[in-house]
């Protein structure tokens, strides 16, 4: 290279590269490029900054609470409130409907889906960091209220004795204290979602989301939608049922439905089946011809003012006995406090609707904050959507989300902000003061049809199964066995048992990692599996195990299992073997009938009873024989003069490719630490490659290293550790390293003592105890 940095020579190959490099050890490395200190703030440090304040952190913490005084200054009135009205007036009348429709859902009368679709957005506004979210009622967190709901206040709990004309009693449900009950109900149940949503939020503690993972939430929203389906059949219908929950309850709901088909109403269904098949029409056009159509066609909204004028020409209830919305009331509630005391009763479905719902806005939130270029705060969406239903909660509304198909229509439409979304309040609150009447002759069989149109989507992933199998089948398993789970114990069970089977199968694939010997590349650095690749070379002598999992309790048995699968023998069964024969010929030597000399093991000219038998020759006999004391060489790969089988040891290495390892618990060291002095027992010395740095750091802390083994059989790569063993087998000293070396002692009238594998576990036990107090 000249001065200027130009190349004076020809361009280099592109496609190679060469770099000239010392072998790096761990010492060495740490020698010439020296740590960094990092230095832990102690607790008191911790707390001042968390405590300390400034007018730009007062500020800064202002702004993180309220996301609107971060985008309402930038808001740009000329380019974006004409798309914000137009995105909140269509997105207000999908509103409106969506709520009338959901309310069916959560089993309360249908005015309070109205406020459930007003208040939610009022403080969202404020609080919400998605620019494009609707919040409000959506088909599977209202089924998982009503569910509640159903559970707390059941028909049964509200017969009330009448007599007629005639004189016979006749059994009747008290609909006004029914319906009453419920709203109570729903409101505290949203009330307590609330509270644990703020919780959640205020502890920071958003990351809860990672856990339900894509084909989980796939499973579980589409067995919801199954939910929701049967559950507005029997409105489409309009067959009474009783109203069950629990485990099979679909199933019993579906027998019922089938059993009183006889007594479906034919203007309903009729009704019904029209709702659906233009609903889905009309959508498939939306979404073919979105491009080309500036604004979505608002087909729930024509449907309904349709359906409405016939319903009311036609007078369908007197003449068909159709079921219709009956009453919807003017204006607002006031305020009401929830029932503390039935908090105990719905705690546990509380959480799982209060996780379930946030997964599902913020999932939401994601896809359009990535399409735009912001951000969303998990954290800061738990305290919105908590305080959103706090509050909607004390004005007897159901829990809030978002709805996928009414987000969509605000985002499609041209909505920037969450201007839209005060719009479309807007729109609500015209329908809550003034419109409610004139809803009242709609029949519930089309506000039904307009749910089940709405359930597309979640169906077609069905479709997502065959190509996850494809992909990854443990991730096509999650998704199948939550769907079958939610479907048939319901959606709170169900859920919580694919999260369970979702992290059983992470634990499984943790505790069966992958694994495989290693082979070099000939002329190259790297090294992959010897079973995948024809061209790769294992170096003489040398076995290399990668295992590609944290190592820990539950994956122990594995790393054994596949390292004796890599080297082909069992260090322990190899060193007892060679106890074994020790003793052998250390006996027949004390007899005569072998000539120990440091050139090794010859016959004496007696007899050689040495292949008599294999049996345990510990018995007590008289060795009391004299010899000089020899030292002898036993060369464990050649024909042994004593009938014993041991294993042969073709490799004088070990290396441990550990780039897959990212922590190792108190069981892991002390397991590696055993293998490393088994191996050292046979003359094979163990290498560890490739680590991380926090790797070493646990191992020091558990005392892993004492003056047997040290940092220097860590290499910071496969290559470093391979190029090394090299270097000292080409200088070893002649003598081979596999002779193992053994003294006799002449005047010695007992049997040399030869550590069993038993022992070493004692040579630990100091170390045990220090791992377990030092280990986190």
């Amino acid at each position: 290279m000249s001065a200027g940095g130009r190349q004076a020579g020809p361009m280099p190959d592109l496609g190679r590269y060469v770099v000239a490099r010392p072998i790096y050890s761990e010492p060495a490395f740490e020698e010439e490029n020296k740590k960094r200190a990092h230095l832990q703030p102690t607790l008191r440090e911790r707390v001042q900054g968390a405590c300390s304040c400034s007018r730009k952190k007062a500020f800064q913490i202002t702004k993180s609470f309220l996301p609107i005084l971060e985008w309402l200054p930038k808001y740009r009135v000329k380019e974006w409130i004409v798309s914000d009205i137009i995105s909140g007036v269509s997105t207000g009348l999908v509103a409106t409907l969506q709520g009338l429709a959901f309310a069916l859902l959560v089993a309360v009368p249908l005015g309070y889906g109205l406020y459930s679709a007003f208040f939610p957005l009022l403080t969202y506004f404020f609080l919400g960091t998605s620019r494009h979210l609707s919040v409000g009622p959506f088909p599977v967190v209202s089924l998982m209220v009503g569910s509640v709901v159903l559970s707390m206040a059941p028909d049964d709990k509200f017969h009330i004795m009448s007599s007629n004309a005639t004189g016979l009693n006749k059994t009747l449900i008290d609909t006004a204290s029914r319906d009453a009950q419920r709203v109570v109900i729903a409101s505290t149940l949203t009330f307590l979602v609330g509270i644990i949503q703020l919780v959640f939020g205020a502890l920071q503690i958003g990351f809860i989301v990672r856990y339900l993972a894509d084909p989980l939430v796939g499973g579980f929203t589409t067995a919801a939608a199954f939910q929701v389906f049967v559950s507005q059949l029997k409105i489409v219908l309009n067959v009474s049922t009783k109203n069950y929950n629990g485990i099979l309850s679909i199933i019993y709901t579906l027998i019922e439905i089938f059993q009183r088909i006889g007594t479906t109403n034919i203007a309903d269904l009729i009704a019904g089946l029209l709702t659906i098949f233009v609903c889905m029409v009309v959508k498939e056009i939306n979404d073919r011809f979105k491009h080309k159509i500036p604004v979505p066609i608002p087909i729930e909204v024509i449907v309904t003012i349709v359906a409405t004028g016939i319903s009311y020409a036609a007078d369908l209830e007197k003449k068909y006995n159709a079921g219709i919305v009956k009453s919807i009331p003017r204006g607002f509630l006031p305020p009401e406090p929830p029932a503390v005391s039935m908090f105990s009763e719905m705690i546990a479905a509380a959480f799982s609707i209060a996780v379930v719902a946030y997964a599902i806005a913020v999932s939401v939130a994601k896809v359009y904050a990535t399409k735009h270029d912001y951000s969303i705060d998990g954290n800061q969406e738990f305290i919105a959507y908590g305080i959103s239903n706090v509050f909607a909660g004390a004005f007897s509304c159901f829990v809030a989300t978002t709805a996928l198909s009414r987000t969509a229509v605000q985002e499609s439409t041209g909505g920037k902000t969450q201007v839209a979304s005060i719009i479309s309040a807007g729109i609500v609150l015209i329908a809550i003061v003034a419109l409610g009447k004139l809803l009242e002759p709609l029949q519930k069989s089309v506000l039904a049809a307009v749910v089940i149109a709405n359930l597309k989507g979640m169906f077609m992933q069905v479709f997502d199964v065959p190509r996850l199998w494809r992909q990854n089948k443990a991730d096509a398993m999650i998704w199948i066995f939550t769907c079958v789970a939610s479907i048939i114990l319901g959606l709170d069970l169900g859920l919580l048992a694919g999260l369970v089977f979702g992290l059983l199968t992470v634990v499984v694939r943790v505790q069966f990692p992958s694994w495989g010997g290693l082979g070099n590349v000939p002329g190259t650095d790297l090294y992959k599996n010897v079973k995948d690749y024809k061209t790769v070379v294992e170096p003489e002598g040398v076995k290399i195990l990668r295992f590609s999992s944290p190592i820990f309790y539950a994956n122990i048995d594995g790393l054994k299992s596949s390292l004796k699968s890599t080297v082909g023998f069992d260090a322990v069964r190899v060193h007892n073997k060679r106890l074994k024969a020790l003793r052998m010929i250390q006996k027949l030597i004390k007899k005569g009938k072998l000539k120990a000399t440091k050139n090794g093991i010859s016959d004496s000219g007696a007899t050689n009873e040495a292949f008599e038998s294999d049996e345990d020759l510990d018995d007590p006999e008289d060795l009391n024989i004299p010899t000089k004391e020899v030292e002898i060489h036993v060369d464990w790969n050649s024909e042994l003069p004593v009938k014993v089988n041991v294993p042969r040891v073709p490799i004088h290495s070990l290396i441990f490719d550990f780039g897959g390892v990212s922590f190792l618990d108190v069981v892991a060291v002390r397991t590696m630490k055993m293998i490393v002095k088994e191996f050292e027992r046979i003359d094979v010395t163990v290498y560890i490659a490739s680590h991380q740095d926090n790797i070493i750091t646990k191992l020091e802390q558990c005392g892993f290293f004492d003056d047997n083994i040290r940092k220097d059989i860590f290499f910071l790569t496969v290559h470093d550790a391979v190029l090394y063993i090299q270097h000292e087998m080409m200088h070893r000293d002649i003598q081979d390293p596999i002779f193992e070396k053994i003294s006799l002692m002449q005047e010695s009238k007992e049997p040399i003592d030869f550590t069993e594998t038993g022992n070493l576990d004692d040579e630990l036990d100091v170390q045990e105890e220090a791992m377990r107090r030092l280990a986190s």
